[in-house]
């Protein structure tokens, strides 16, 4: 791996590789119409913000307005940017900055975000600014979902971030390297590969871990595992998930209608309608 990084004009160390460990950190949990949400914490942005975008759809009937009807998806478009305009004001390698998790994914704060939403107008993106969470602080990605017959449940995503990664791979291993540096913001207020904007809080710096979108998770009934979900994306990740959680719970949708059925996606500067294949 060093000698394919640094033949390719990189910089790598075997102390680089040498000074990494996996680091275990404590989920994201939120709590959606009684069910139990236990999700991806920083450096991924997915729990957190699935929770926060589920904490403001709780207080609209979605159920009575219907699957993607046009209510419904006015207030999901209204809540998910509003999560992303945090997203790039705050999220980043918790190992290096202050990320607001408890404020971002309180109730509280969900309760005032939900107060700037119109309900029968849409508001213009060029006007959502990031709020103020710490009041209340104290296809190229891949998932998979397992139960077994014991109960037991995983969520796995892992990533190379675009096809084929960097397009190396180290000599001898068969393992493609991954692209995970465009998750940077590399210049603040420029946006990356997906078209996500960052700030200071995911700069480029030395042993730090860039923001993702990940978003392996669990949703609980009763104390036993009731969906297990995640999704590729880049992205579009957080809103696909939030999405099936909400099919589910509030649509009544079995796992394969939540999935296949159409979805949408906004993060202020981009919105798109389509099926999972968009």
């Amino acid at each position: 791996m060093v000698k394919a990084v640094n033949e390719a004009g990189g910089s790598m160390s075997l102390q680089d590789l040498a000074n990494y460990e996996a680091i275990a950190r404590v989920p994201v949990k939120g709590d959606y119409r009684g069910y139990e949400i236990v999700s991806m914490p920083p450096p991924s942005s997915g729990g957190i913000h699935i929770v926060q975008i589920l904490n403001i759809l709780e207080g609209y009937p979605l159920k009575d307005y219907g699957q993607n009807s046009a209510q419904t998806i006015h207030l999901m478009a209204e809540a998910m940017q509003l999560a992303y305009a945090d997203r790039a004001e705050y999220l980043g390698d918790s190992d290096f900055i202050d990320v607001p998790a408890s404020g971002l994914a309180s109730q509280a704060y969900a309760d005032k975000l939900r107060t700037l939403i119109n309900p029968d107008k849409a508001t213009p993106a060029s006007t959502i600014k990031a709020n103020n969470p710490l009041p209340y602080e104290s296809d190229q990605t891949t998932h998979f979902s397992i139960v077994d017959k014991d109960g037991n449940a995983i969520a796995n995503t892992y990533t190379l971030n675009f096809s084929y990664g960097t397009g190396l791979v180290a000599e001898g291993t068969g393992i493609l390297l991954n692209n995970e540096m465009d998750d940077f913001s590399a210049k603040p207020g420029v946006p990356n590969g997906y078209g996500l904007l960052g700030g200071e809080a995911n700069a480029v710096e030395a042993n730090k871990r860039p923001l993702s979108s990940m978003s392996p998770t669990l949703i609980f009934k009763d104390s036993k595992p009731y969906i297990v979900t995640g999704s590729p994306g880049g992205s579009r990740i957080i809103t696909t998930v939030t999405q099936i959680i909400s099919n589910v719970i509030d649509h009544d949708m079995n796992i394969a209608e939540a999935t296949h059925a159409p979805r949408i996606h906004d993060q202020c500067c981009l919105m798109r309608f389509g099926s999972k294949k968009h």
